[in-house]
């Protein structure tokens, strides 16, 4: 087994690798940069930019984007106008005065150490703000995930013992519907509902606690941290038993018309020891074995416009405003740790195969 984890965690470098220069070379065809976008938000506003621009604190984060618009050329079209030696500057201050090949290097020499720079626009480290940003996130991915697990497992379970009944088809029908509504809909619903749109106040509107949350006591802390909770985790697992609670149902099916639950059968045994003796390990392997990858992709990928909705400044509102800004620092820093944590979940996945089934054994497989 441990072999096959170095074997892992070595083929993590070069798909890393791969998918930063994917990325890095896309960018490179984006038309504007920061640099573009900071000239032409200076010369918006009918001040100097030369002199606005001498008073900025220090040097911005080594540039990762790039200098030149879709048509290739070297000129901005922002800078018409503008004294060349003061784009210049600009370039040099983004880092972008240096050749695509070098700047990526560059950037991948320095995130090796988690170093990852400045936001161009935030003024402020990106580890920083990822860490500023990390609680918002971590509370809606891992409690969606966790009451998912909790609802789904069971209720998959159920439909498999029951199905073709009338609580199966009913389930069913319900799921679907929940799975059908889009998530920022029925936030929307929920606001006007209970948060003081049209009928009740019963909740907070935005953010993860109220004023003064720090002079509370814990209790009181703890009891106002959920209820700013209800609403967004409401609105994102409405869409997310579906998926699990079918592949719970399908798996333990398969395991249940097997031979040997007929042998455990025959042999005397109930139907609740033959169901969670010898059924629940084997279906149970492909559900729990997903959890570790289920926690990323909520945590990083589908609460962005919960996020928006709810004013829950977290991962995905930050990653969006990156890239509508330019802010070329905050996009590549998220994307490195998200796929870099991504592939290690896959890792921690298979090997909770092992732990579920001992009966695995990566070794004799070949790793492609």
């Amino acid at each position: 087994m441990l072999a096959y984890i170095v074997r892992r965690l070595l083929l993590i470098v070069p798909t890393l690798f791969a998918i930063m220069v994917v990325n890095f070379v896309i960018v490179q065809f984006v038309p504007g940069g920061p640099v573009e976008r900071l000239i032409a938000e200076l010369q918006g506003t009918g001040v100097d930019a030369t002199a606005r621009f001498s008073g900025a604190s220090g040097e911005v984060a080594s540039g990762t984007g790039t200098s030149t618009g879709a048509g290739g050329d070297n000129v901005y079209r922002g800078a018409q106008g503008l004294n060349p030696e003061f784009i210049a500057e600009l370039e040099r201050q983004y880092g972008l005065d240096k050749p695509p090949v070098e700047r990526f290097f560059l950037m991948m020499g320095n995130y090796l150490s988690f170093d990852f720079g400045t936001s161009a626009f935030r003024d402020r480290s990106v580890i920083d703000l990822l860490i500023d940003k990390l609680p918002v996130s971590i509370s809606l991915g891992l409690w969606t995930t966790i009451i998912v697990y909790l609802v789904s497992i069971p209720l998959g379970i159920a439909k498999a013992v029951r199905d073709g009944s009338k609580f199966d088809v009913w389930s069913s029908g319900a799921i679907i519907l929940g799975y059908a509504i889009p998530s920022f809909l029925f936030a929307i619903l929920l606001i006007v509902v209970f948060a003081g749109g049209s009928y009740f106040k019963w909740f907070p509107l935005r953010g993860l606690t109220s004023p003064g949350w720090e002079e509370m006591s814990l209790i009181n802390q703890i009891l106002d941290y959920f209820w700013h909770l209800v609403l967004p985790l409401t609105a994102l697992i409405i869409g997310s038993f579906a998926t699990l609670t079918m592949l719970t149902k399908n798996s333990f099916l398969d395991q249940i018309k097997s031979q040997y639950v007929v042998t455990a059968h025959a042999k005397g045994l109930t139907e609740r020891q033959v169901l969670y003796r010898h059924v629940f390990r084997n279906g149970m392997l492909i559900v729990i074995a997903g959890f570790p990858g289920a926690i990323i992709g909520i945590l990083f990928t589908g609460a962005l416009l919960i996020e928006i909705i709810f004013s829950l400044d977290g991962l995905g509102l930050l990653g969006y405003e990156a890239a509508i800004n330019r802010d070329y620092p905050v996009m590549f820093a998220t994307l490195y740790m998200f796929t870099l944590l991504g592939l290690i979940m896959n890792l921690v996945g298979d090997l909770m195969y092992v732990v579920i089934d001992p009966r695995i054994d990566f070794e004799s497989r070949d790793v492609g």
